[in-house]
């Protein structure tokens, strides 16, 4: 007989502030179809944010949370996963929180490959702050929320993960939810670090993305059936990262979402530090004792990173 598997509820009972046809209203029900795909227990995930209209979204999720620091969602969520890397850890940050302030966490993490799962919400503004042009707003833009056409360049932010060494990189759309929530998927089940690049509506300051704007101009990779971005040998290194790469620059009539890159020959941070400390992802840091009851260290950092040989 077929072990029953429990149900879980991933939505809390939060009511949800967003505007009216956000697009971040598509991204948790992809992040929710997501976990419930995965049956994942709830004690196995952790939903990281900064600050932005992205970073209400783990008060609205039934998972452990924490809303940080502007900027600082990376580093945190690397902390928790270095402290636990059996956690499936979220980061859920907006362009401007994450491509601005939070741009060298991001570069920084693509080397690490620690294996959180950075779910990027791009709807070109600054949302909470009344929509000034955030970094993938393109140059000579002019959105209602701005007195000026916007005088910066704009990031792209799959080119700027795949140079920067993230093993999973793709790009969804908030209204492709079941597109989306597969992408999570594959992002979480992936060993090494995974960013999801999301495009969205922001309908309450930004009048030329909409949602009409993106569903005229978005395909779906996978659609090709010729289309394999998956690395499983380091000889298709070179030849998959290029195809991916120059995918990534297409914008404007035409705009490819789905998996660009997916690298499984690149070892994760975690795997790296088990070679140094045979235990760590047995007996991670998290579930260790750090001190006696009188709150005395008894750690030995010395004898911790100790190489040891490995039966």
């Amino acid at each position: 007989m077929e072990k029953s598997v429990e149900r879980y509820n991933y939505r809390s009972n939060i009511t949800i502030d967003w505007c009216p046809g956000c697009g971040n209203f598509g991204i948790v029900s992809a992040v929710t179809q997501a976990l419930t795909d995965m049956k994942m227990d709830p004690k196995d995930v952790v939903a990281v944010s900064g600050i932005g209209c992205s970073g209400k979204t783990p008060h609205y999720l039934n998972i452990a949370g924490a809303h940080t620091l502007h900027g600082r969602s990376i580093p945190y969520a690397v902390g928790v996963k270095l402290a636990n890397p059996n956690l499936n850890v979220l980061v859920m940050g907006g362009d401007g929180d994450l491509l601005s302030i939070g741009a060298g966490h991001l570069v920084a993490e693509g080397r690490r490959n620690s294996g959180i799962v950075v779910l990027l919400y791009n709807n070109a503004v600054y949302g909470l702050t009344k929509g000034q042009a955030a970094p993938t707003m393109p140059l000579n833009e002019k959105v209602k929320s701005i007195p000026r056409p916007n005088i910066l360049d704009k990031i792209n932010p799959v080119a700027l993960a795949m140079t920067s060494g993230y093993s999973f990189v793709a790009r969804g759309f908030s209204s492709e939810i079941k597109q989306l929530s597969m992408l999570i998927e594959r992002a979480m089940k992936h060993k090494g670090s995974a960013i999801i690049e999301i495009l969205q509506p922001c309908p309450t300051y930004n009048d030329v993305n909409t949602l009409d704007w993106f569903r005229k101009r978005v395909y779906k990779l996978e659609d090709d059936k010729t289309w394999n971005p998956v690395v499983n040998d380091k000889s298709e290194e070179e030849e998959k990262f290029n195809k991916g790469y120059n995918l990534s620059l297409k914008w404007g009539d035409k705009i490819p979402i789905g998996i660009f890159y997916e690298n499984n020959t690149v070892p994760s941070f975690p795997e790296r530090l088990s070679k140094i400390v045979p235990d760590y992802i047995k007996y991670p840091p998290s579930d260790q004792d750090v001190s006696d009851k009188d709150g005395y260290t008894i750690v030995d950092p010395i004898k911790t990173f100790i190489e040891k040989e490995i039966e």
